[in-house]
């Protein structure tokens, strides 16, 4: 079963009374910047 909730108070409530936020409790990692040319090359078996 299936279905959607499209009354936008009823979601507001729902999401209040889960205590769901939007926001980060903190920032995303640094992102690895990855490189092929960095790694040795090497024979793969």
């Amino acid at each position: 079963i299936v279905s959607f909730i499209e009354d936008y108070k009823v979601i507001d409530k729902i999401i209040d009374h889960l205590k769901l936020t939007f926001k980060a409790e903190r920032p995303p990692p640094p992102r690895a910047q990855l490189s092929m040319a960095a790694e040795e090359q090497s024979e793969y078996i």
